[in-house]
């Protein structure tokens, strides 16, 4: 007589594909690897599609929903069969793409804020004194010029990379005033370095 006998990576004898998910989550609970692939099987396929739609990542996709799974399985004892088991892969892979898209920006921002190399007094000193004549008229300018709430919203935005309604939500402020600050300000330094130019 023929037995069969399952893979370490298939459901186990007993735990049906047609079980509901309330049921395979019980098994899971109780670390049912066989009704945890049946899960997988059967949301992964639109999970990825939907963290693929947000994210236009393939690979990067593929790391949220395997993340996402993960977690699952290392929680499994916290888990609640009587909820929504696609909205919690949903939250949690929300969550995970909202991690990668801070990371990524905080990446470019440190990449962009990686300073470029520029000619130094031994390749051509005069440029290397204009540059540092430049700086400190530029810091000067923006210190002595400028009022504090109008050095604040521009440091914030051109220093910072921050946009107008962000800086409005910062410092309580209309995104009118905000755009009004910076405005005066780049006039007021364009007049106290037309010089430079």
């Amino acid at each position: 007589m023929r037995a069969i006998s399952f893979c370490a990576n298939e459901p186990r004898a007993g735990v049906s594909h047609h079980l509901p998910d309330n049921e395979l989550l019980e098994n899971v609970k109780a670390s049912d690897m066989g009704a945890f692939r049946i899960l997988f099987e059967r949301y992964q396929p639109l999970l990825f599609r939907h963290v693929l739609f947000q994210t236009q990542q393939s690979d990067l996709s593929h790391d949220i929903v395997q993340e996402t799974f993960i977690r699952v399985w290392e929680h499994r004892a916290s888990l609640k069969p009587g909820l929504s088991f696609l909205s919690f892969v949903l939250r949690i892979s929300g969550n995970l793409i909202r991690d990668a898209v801070r990371y990524r920006k905080t990446r470019e921002r440190l990449e962009s804020e990686i300073p470029q190399p520029f000619l130094s007094e031994r390749d051509d000193p005069a440029e290397a004194l204009n540059v540092k004549v430049l700086r400190e008229a530029l810091v000067a300018a923006i210190n002595d010029a400028l009022s504090d709430r109008c050095r604040t919203i521009f440091l914030l935005s051109r220093f910072e990379g921050k946009t107008n309604r962000e800086i409005g939500e910062l410092l309580g402020l209309s995104v009118r005033t905000v755009e009004h600050q910076i405005s005066h300000a780049v006039k007021v330094l364009h007049k106290k370095l037309r010089w430079y130019f």
